[in-house]
């Protein structure tokens, strides 16, 4: 089971540097908000990196990033960085540091892009943070390994990964201020940013 971690804190930190340094930034990059207005205080928010889906915000492309380190509140970060703690990690061994990277930052702001476009299509204002767009890429790219390259994961794992998913879909319909298109964005873009990479790169064998 890929997905269950042994490791302790020394070995964590050495196996997954990338994992770690999220891990980090997520936490402080919260204090930074507590510390300036609050993490729920929206002026706070686009201060510091939220992207919205109206003028000037939307236009602003390092916002597409940014959104990806920044939580609204606590509950919100603890859910995104246990997710990012317990299944990042093998996607980082798997492909490595850069390659991991790669995935995880291009599928947060493609989240993020794509969520900002539905809600302007919409004429719905919005304000979107958060990593879980770049966990669904983590997702994503696991996804096309459970579908694609069976043979690099056991089937506990992909069960699980399977599992995760139809939660992940229902709880993003289902809870209210959830940003779905940001998950949906993020699981598409993690699948087809893995599997380029997959055929770019040949590191791993399909």
């Amino acid at each position: 089971m890929i997905f269950i971690r042994y490791e302790n804190w020394r070995s964590y930190l050495k196996y997954y540097p990338v994992t770690s340094l999220l891990l980090v930034i997520n936490l402080v990059m919260y204090c930074v908000l507590l510390f300036n207005g609050g993490a729920d205080n929206t002026e706070t928010l686009f201060r510091f990196g939220a992207v919205g889906s109206e003028l000037p915000y939307s236009r602003d492309w390092w916002r597409y990033v940014t959104a990806i380190f920044l939580h609204l509140n606590f509950s919100h970060l603890l859910f995104n960085c246990f997710a990012i703690l317990v299944f990042a990690p093998p996607l980082e061994r798997l492909l490595g540091w850069w390659r991991y990277a790669l995935v995880y930052l291009v599928s947060g702001v493609l989240g993020n892009a794509l969520s900002m476009a539905y809600y302007r299509h919409a004429m719905q204002y919005t304000l979107s943070v958060g990593a879980s767009g770049a966990i669904y890429g983590v997702y994503g790219a696991f996804l096309y390994i459970a579908l694609l390259q069976r043979h690099l994961i056991d089937e506990g794992s992909r069960k699980t990964l399977y599992a995760i998913l139809m939660v992940g879909i229902i709880f993003s319909f289902a809870m209210t201020g959830t940003n779905w298109m940001a998950h949906l964005g993020g699981l598409i873009g993690g699948f087809f940013v893995y599997g380029l990479l997959v055929r770019l790169t040949r590191r791993l064998k399909a």
